[in-house]
């Protein structure tokens, strides 16, 4: 009998921990987050569904990064008409070279913004931000060459059908810079981006070279090999 007592309770333990690590996460800084369902995002703001029914919309500029799905996404500057601004980047790869892409996924976290009561978090401590990604971040240079239309969305399906912007980084080297995908006119330029950031390595290069058309799944797979070569 105890020991079906001490089953039953293991049971309700791991499910009571499964179903709490399927929470959303924002990662408002790196002692501090909030736990819930996360509605959707713009990529400028990240709606949260608390624990207790209320509907917060972060900005990305008060937020480090959200953990969606299984899925980080992370706070990033951008240069917009000439102004530098935040933005929510969904993480691809992380490690000597890191991939995000901006617009792959969408929601419509302004769609329930009236019927928020109130926007002060439910703020916990102690979880640091190890946990909450998949590698380190380097420094980011601020420069030019990145750029995405700005204004406000107008509906949440214009947000959603836009194209996916897709950006290439190696810390230390100088701004994250966007790669352009399966545009014959610019197929050259991205095997040169690729080959000065997954350099040290002849047989990627190799394969890079040979590469007559590049698709999102493909850049991340040859970042991915990169990324395995170079551990730290």
């Amino acid at each position: 009998m105890r020991l079906i007592r001490f089953i039953a309770v293991l049971c309700f333990v791991t499910g009571f921990s499964l179903l709490a690590a399927a929470q959303d996460v924002v990662m408002l800084d790196t002692a501090n987050f909030v736990r819930g369902t996360i509605k959707g995002t713009d990529y400028n703001t990240v709606s949260l569904l608390k624990d207790d029914q209320v509907e917060v919309i972060y900005k990305a500029k008060d937020v480090k990064e959200f953990l969606w799905n299984g899925e980080t996404y992370v706070s990033k500057p951008i240069i917009n008409n000439k102004k530098v601004e935040q933005r929510f980047f969904k993480v691809l790869e992380l490690g000597a070279v890191n991939m995000y892409a901006i617009g792959e996924q969408s929601g419509d976290p302004t769609a329930t913004q009236e019927k928020r009561v109130r926007v002060s978090p439910n703020i916990g401590f102690g979880l640091g931000s190890g946990g909450m990604s998949r590698g380190g971040f380097g420094g980011v240079g601020i420069g030019g060459g990145i750029s995405i239309g700005g204004g406000r969305r107008s509906n949440s399906k214009k947000a959603a059908g836009r194209k996916a912007l897709y950006f290439i980084e190696k810390p230390g080297t100088g701004p994250m810079l966007e790669i352009q995908l399966n545009s014959s006119g610019d197929q050259q330029r991205l095997k040169q981006i690729l080959l000065e950031k997954l350099n040290n390595d002849e047989d990627l290069a190799t394969r890079i070279k040979e590469t007559e058309s590049f698709d999102a799944k493909a850049v991340a797979a040859y970042v991915k090999a990169y990324n395995l070569m170079h551990q730290q």
